[in-house]
């Protein structure tokens, strides 16, 4: 698995979710960096998972493109989007932070089950979301959120993990999903059966690889295991805890 690369709005710190930005200068880096790091470690893949969003679209190309791998079946889906951030979409966190404080805003980033306020038919990225092509196949309109929890998000995101990722692994499928960080955390927690307490605290960084290996009753042998050195984990890591904080 892999969290995409920087996008422009990781960069310029805004509320992201759906809204979909592409990568930064520095996100497109990092999705080559990832995919030199699979490819020394001489990783082969059978089928490859994304969002439909392109900041985790052109993470997955771009890997696949190092790897020599681009002749495998890519799945995408909108179970697999980020979190929707509703009416913060487009907000600087920061700034956000200093209107309505640091432990308000970090109720709604990092709280299980509480989503910021929904997004309105008024608001700026509305129609951008709401009217993209990219959801003519799903999801169906009383699916498609106005804001998400996380709770909420891996309640959306759950379903396509066990009906079309856990028979590919059952088959002996090698999978590699560049999905965001939201998405990715709720297949965490059900994997290593984490508490709603505590994946409130997992920060996953970008474009830095990790592995699961499970055994035939898909509990893990190996447990998200980053293919990065320590120092550059942590330290992307406490970047994303920061994002929330007033400067």
């Amino acid at each position: 698995m892999v969290r995409h690369g920087e996008s422009d709005w990781n960069r310029k710190n805004l509320f992201c979710g759906w809204y979909d930005a592409k990568l930064s200068l520095k996100g497109a880096e990092e999705a080559v960096s990832a995919g030199k790091t699979l490819k020394e470690l001489c990783y082969q893949f059978d089928i490859a998972h994304t969002s439909v969003l392109k900041r985790a679209k052109d993470t997955l190309s771009t890997i696949l493109n190092q790897v020599e791998q681009t002749n495998i079946p890519v799945h995408s889906n909108w179970r697999l989007n980020e979190r929707h951030y509703g009416g913060l979409t487009g907000l600087n966190k920061s700034e956000t932070a200093k209107k309505y404080g640091e432990d308000k805003v970090k109720l709604w980033r990092r709280s299980f089950d509480i989503p910021p306020p929904p997004m309105e038919v008024d608001h700026p990225y509305y129609d951008h979301i709401k009217n993209s092509s990219s959801y003519t196949d799903g999801p169906s309109e009383c699916e498609f959120p106005t804001h998400e929890s996380l709770k909420m998000t891996i309640e959306r995101t759950l379903p396509y993990w066990d009906s079309v990722i856990v028979p590919q692994i059952k088959k002996g499928c090698r999978i590699i999903i560049a999905a965001h960080g939201n998405s990715l955390r709720g297949i965490i927690k059900h994997l290593d059966n984490i508490s709603d307490e505590g994946i409130m605290g997992l920060n996953l960084p970008t474009g830095i690889p990790f592995e699961y290996t499970l055994d035939e009753n898909l509990k893990p042998l190996v447990s998200m295991k980053f293919l990065g050195d320590e120092e550059t984990v942590k330290k992307a890591m406490d970047s994303v805890a920061s994002q929330g904080k007033a400067k």
